[in-house]
């Protein structure tokens, strides 16, 4: 039977997309009684003697980390990275609703980058192909076995979180949240306070759901607002969402936007040059 691109693989993904060959092996716990590198790495108190002077050479399977991700996602183009539960079956809406929307971010041209498990994160990599986008997973290596979904064509794999974390911002125009637990929370407020810092600019964060985040926006303006731990602008950095058609559109008004304000930079900036030009020019022909 001739297969369709939406299903899923009948084996595995063994390494890289369709274009550049195998996929990377699935993660799993490795190491004595199946901690990962970020449990021995942020482990404290007496080292066992085989462990001393192992954080300094870390550094370089770090490196290796970050270099794959770099050479791997650099030819990527327009994404946008979503995230939400990993528990939610596919009858749930959530899981629907990730789905429609990588679908239509894809047909727009976006590629879409997920934590590559399952939950919203299959969803939304599922509605990638659908939409012929390129479907992006960034695993990560935990104390139980989490493999790439079906519908992932270009995996890394990653045993640091702060090496995932960079990738998911560094290569996306947005951040899409569906609703999900601490790792989605996490997420969130990373990128806010990227975004509130200055490091990121023109970086929609939107929020799927009015109904689940309701209530942390209610908290926030009632206890973090009101004792001015954050300012009113600080909530403006986020929106919420009940349609996936709303947060394409969001995302497409966003990136028009900043490519405005790039022209208009790059204009203002020729202007100054070409004055500055001038005013060379003049100052050595009254030489």
């Amino acid at each position: 039977m001739k297969r369709r691109a939406t299903d899923p693989p009948a084996e595995p993904a063994t390494k890289r997309d369709d274009r550049r060959g195998p996929l990377a092996p699935q993660p799993s716990a490795s190491g004595p009684a199946g901690r990962t590198e970020d449990e021995r790495l942020l482990q404290r108190g007496e080292l066992p003697l085989d462990e001393i002077g192992k954080d300094s050479w870390r550094v370089f399977r770090i490196m290796g980390e970050f270099v794959e991700g770099f050479d791997t996602l650099a030819s990527l183009g327009p994404a946008v990275s979503i995230f939400g539960s990993a528990r939610v079956k596919p009858d749930d809406p959530a899981y629907q609703a990730a789905r429609q929307t990588a679908r239509l971010l894809a047909e727009a041209g976006f590629a879409i980058i997920t934590g590559g498990g399952p939950g919203v994160m299959e969803a939304a990599n599922q509605g990638a192909l659908e939409g012929g986008g390129t479907s992006v997973g960034c695993n990560i290596e935990l104390p139980f076995e989490q493999g790439n979904n079906p519908y992932v064509r270009v995996a890394i794999n990653f045993r640091y979180f702060f090496v995932r974390k960079t990738m998911f911002v560094k290569y996306a125009e947005a951040f899409v949240i569906f609703p999900g637990g601490f790792g989605t929370l996490d997420e969130l407020f990373e990128a806010l306070t990227l975004i509130q810092t200055g490091k990121v600019h023109n970086f929609p964060v939107l929020l799927y759901g009015s109904d689940y985040w309701r209530g942390l926006f209610d908290w926030m303006r009632a206890s973090m607002l009101e004792e001015e731990k954050i300012a009113p602008p600080d909530l403006e950095l986020m929106t919420l969402c009940d349609e996936p058609e709303a947060i394409v559109q969001a995302i497409l008004d966003r990136r028009d936007r900043a490519r405005r304000e790039s022209a208009e930079h790059a204009s203002t900036e020729a202007a100054l040059e070409d004055r500055a030009e001038a005013a060379r020019s003049a100052d050595a022909q009254n030489e």
